[in-house]
């Protein structure tokens, strides 16, 4: 396991300790995305310089390997003009070109080898950052669901809604009261008219005791009431 992966696990499991323990998490994943979009600028800086040496090898090793080809074949042709001499210079020069080809050649595969290796941990980098962008996403929608489930309780205790069957009770009482009332007036209402009825009979009963009397009196005087 290279050091950026061992970073990289090591951050991503201290994001996840710290997000359960954070009173702000989108702060705290700000924060980490900040730090993992600065290592990710570095490490395509990194891959950009590596890419340039490899590229530069290269053309070292191309170099090479044509000055050895070149010689080799510059060999054939002197050994056929008899000229051994010039044939065992070019040879030599042959020999050290194809030296250095090799040299370049084994420098170009570990070069491709660590390109091939910070290519992975790059692009691993960049699918942690969007992993945690989502995650951000996510927690800034739990907070906002959050805030606007407080505001809705803030409304909502504002309106006393537990105060609304105390409110049609005392509601209830006073009509209650008033009914009685209304009642209470109409049944002595109607007790004043039978008294009245009653006083009124007790009157004519006593003026009839009144009349019977005075007739009496007038016959005893010799009136004759036919």
């Amino acid at each position: 396991m290279s050091i950026m992966k061992r970073v990289r696990d090591i951050s991503v499991a201290t994001l996840n300790e710290m997000l359960e323990q954070a009173e702000d998490p989108v702060k705290l994943i700000d924060r980490y995305l900040y730090s993992q979009k600065e290592q990710i600028d570095e490490s395509e800086r990194l891959y950009m310089q590596c890419l340039n040496h490899a590229q530069g090898l290269r053309q070292q090793l191309t170099a090479a390997e044509q000055m050895r080809d070149k010689r080799e074949q510059q060999a054939l042709i002197a050994l056929k003009a008899g000229e051994e001499a010039v044939a065992k210079l070019a040879l030599q020069e042959k020999m050290l070109h194809e030296e250095k080809a090799e040299q370049y050649r084994g420098l170009y595969e570990d070069s491709k080898n660590a390109i091939l290796e910070l290519q992975d941990q790059l692009n691993q980098l960049k699918a942690d950052y969007q992993e945690v962008a989502a995650k951000r996403s996510y927690y800034q929608a739990r907070l906002e669901t959050l805030r606007l489930q407080q505001q809705l309780n803030a409304r909502m205790a504002g309106r006393q809604t537990g105060d609304t069957p105390r409110m049609f009770a005392r509601l209830e009482d006073k009509v209650s009261d008033m009914e009685m009332e209304a009642k209470t007036l109409r049944e002595i209402r109607q007790a004043g008219r039978d008294f009245l009825y009653t006083a009124g009979a007790a009157v004519q009963s006593a003026l009839d005791v009144e009349m019977e009397k005075l007739k009496s009196k007038l016959e005893k005087e010799g009136w004759d009431k036919s």
